[in-house]
């Protein structure tokens, strides 16, 4: 699936990014050296006695005995330093409306808010569940229980009752905070009834603090439990001493979709997860003090945890973030916002790219974007033809697009160019960062050879690493050590390749890998074929059962046409494509045209739930996809389907 184009770094801006081509052998010369002095970026108030202790692997401990509080480094120390009329967020709501908050005013509210979660009783160690939008209130909440030692989990805004119920059942939260209402699409839509529904008759649950945001006219609402935020917060004092924490000390819960069995609670702690956080935004973003950085993450996922909350402001960046849909009220809104604020940094998911090619490169050309020079992508391997527009159309053609893998359950950023220095290929996530180490093996975990998928690994601790599942370390350990535990080896659950030149080719889940008559086949390699064709925009491909075969392989498309066009012949002309760019064994078997995927907020497509679907089982947790709507037209398309061919599947 390599691509044989390769795009050196521009002269000029290698000429001034921030990390240099030497970081790679220092780094790996000492590897506990190099993350000490990137420890040595941020402010510590007990410096650490030792850098990393493995005594308890695979839970690690980073920068033990250090102490230090991570909203003191992503706020106030700024302000010390002279810079709080350095703007932090250049927030955009969805109707329109937007505020401008400077490090100095974000520290203010940070510190309202902190006062008045003490004296509803929140203290260091407590659960508090965040059930909001993108909102600058999102922000300050995340920074306020960092401020105090709460361990905070963000839930999406647009997961269900049930969905929400299990993340605040699962903490133990002593506090949910909400909204009234949020906008989507367009439209005001209550939520604070669905609020309701998670905590009923969990006792644990003590108040529930309600930002107004919509203006819902009739908000349910339970006296003495319930608490408005201007009531409790806007009355507060703007001082507040905050404490020091353990480096270990739990900082935020992330929740993952399972293949199977409930979401995973991953615990991430203080001292290493903001260090990694930190440096690698620094880094890979090659961050300059009059940058305007822009990552479209919603902020409950774990791209934004690391890429908006804690990685970019430690660093004292300058940020847009934005509550709306990329679509919302035009398809060219994120462009908008882009010429209107200068964004100079644009970080995305290789979802949305897809999307905007299917309005064409005139949509991009309608605004200003001179001001970006460095692209990003993030959320699953990017298909080189996306790569390519996202590149010329968005980008000019001038800016690095730096295309990340990592997890929730890395905490940051783990492959992945650094855009001064390394050479980039389309598709391609590169090489892994410094101080970082991963590799491709097989099922005895020997190294595969060039060209040829494995195993995605990662070879050694890192400091941002997940320290546990919530409740749960066995799951932990079996979920991601157990399969090569005697080489210490994380089991990242990726497939992947390796070129010749060492470089990482990321395929789809372990369980994305199709079995064609003993060959195996990458999900997104063969996706990556189906839309260079011209007539697809989208497509998902899982494996089928199949008697003779073992499977066979299945393509869901979008196509750029009407639906309905010609889609009889379509099948066998993907077919051909495929063929020639794959060969002969990747042709699909079936074809089938759709209007929607289902993906989960990141824009990660949910093939398990299609490939459940295509074999007669049921899906398993469905709590993270941003439309249950979209599984359902999937599945009438799918039943249309196999009603026309005449069997039962």
């Amino acid at each position: 699936m390599t691509d044989p184009l390769v795009i050196p770094p521009p002269p000029a801006f290698a000429a001034q990014a921030n990390v240099g081509a030497e970081v790679y052998a220092r780094a790996e010369a000492d590897p506990l050296a190099f993350w000490a002095e990137q420890a040595g970026r941020l402010q510590w108030d007990t410096p650490w006695h030792t850098v990393f202790d493995d005594a308890d692997l695979p839970t690690a401990r980073w920068f033990d005995g250090g102490r230090l509080n991570v909203a003191v480094n992503c706020v106030d120390r700024h302000v010390a330093a002279g810079r709080g009329e350095k703007v932090a967020l250049h927030w955009a709501g969805e109707p329109g409306d937007g505020r401008t908050v400077t490090y100095a005013q974000l520290q203010d509210e940070v510190c309202r808010l902190a006062n008045a979660l003490e004296e509803l009783g929140v203290v260091a160690g407590d659960r508090v569940v965040l059930y909001l939008p993108v909102l600058v209130e999102t922000v300050v909440a995340t920074m306020a229980c960092a401020r105090i030692g709460a361990v905070v989990s963000l839930v999406f805004g647009g997961f269900s009752a049930q969905a929400l119920r299990f993340r605040v059942a699962d903490t133990g939260a002593k506090l949910l905070i909400a909204s009234d209402g949020q906008f989507r699409r367009g439209q005001a839509v209550g939520v604070k009834a669905a609020a309701d529904e998670a905590v009923e008759g969990l006792d644990h649950v003590e108040h529930v603090l309600v930002v107004r945001r919509t203006g819902e006219a009739d908000v349910p609402w339970t006296e003495g439990r319930d608490v408005w935020w201007h009531d409790v917060v806007d009355r507060q004092s703007t001082e507040h001493t905050a404490p020091s924490f353990d480096a270990e000390h739990p900082l935020f819960i992330v929740y993952t979709s399972g293949t199977t069995g409930r979401p995973k609670g991953l615990v991430h702690t203080t001292g290493g997860y903001l260090t990694h956080a930190s440096w690698t935004h620094w880094a890979l973003f090659d961050l300059q003090d009059d940058d305007v950085y822009w990552c479209q993450a919603d902020l409950a996922w774990v791209t934004a945890h690391t890429y908006v909350l804690y990685g970019p402001l430690s660093n004292g960046a300058t940020q847009v973030v934005y509550e709306g849909s990329p679509l919302t009220p035009h398809p060219g809104r994120h462009f908008e916002l882009i010429q209107q604020h200068r964004v100079t940094t644009y970080y995305t998911a290789p979802t949305l790219v897809r999307t905007f090619m299917k309005h064409g490169p005139q949509l991009p050309a309608g605004y200003d974007l001179s001001s970006l020079r460095l692209l990003g992508s993030v959320g699953e391997a990017i298909n080189p033809e996306a790569w390519r527009w996202l590149h010329g159309h968005v980008g000019g053609g001038r800016c690095p697009v730096v295309d990340t893998w990592w997890q929730s359950e890395t905490g940051a950023a783990v492959i992945a160019p650094l855009p001064g220095v390394t050479p980039l290929k389309p598709g391609s996530a590169t090489v892994p960062l410094p101080g970082l180490a991963a590799t491709v093996v097989d099922d005895a975990g020997v190294e595969t050879p060039p060209g040829v998928e494995g195993n995605l690994v990662i070879t050694r601790p890192w400091p941002g690493m997940a320290r546990t599942v919530w409740r749960d370390h066995d799951r932990f350990v079996r979920s991601y050590w157990a399969p090569y535990a005697e080489r210490g080896w994380y089991l990242a659950g990726d497939s992947a390749s390796k070129d010749e030149d060492g470089y990482i080719w990321i395929g789809g889940r372990i369980d994305d890998v199709l079995n064609v008559s003993g060959h195996r086949l990458s999900s997104i390699e063969l996706e990556s074929a189906l839309v260079s064709h011209p007539r697809v925009a989208e497509a998902a491909v899982v494996g089928a059962p199949d008697d003779v075969t073992g499977q066979r392989i299945v393509a869901f498309v979008i196509t750029r046409d009407t639906p309905g066009a010609d889609d009889a012949g379509l099948t066998e002309e993907l077919r051909a494509h495929v063929a020639t760019r794959v060969g002969a064994v990747a042709k699909p078997r079936e074809v089938v045209v759709v209007t929607d995927l289902p993906k989960t907020r990141s824009g990660k497509i949910m093939r398990r739930l299609m490939a459940d679907m295509t074999a007669g089982r049921g899906g398993g947790d469905v709590t993270s996809l941003t439309d249950a709507g979209s599984l359902t037209v999937v599945e009438d398309a799918w039943a249309a389907h196999v009603a026309g061919r005449g069997d039962a599947g």
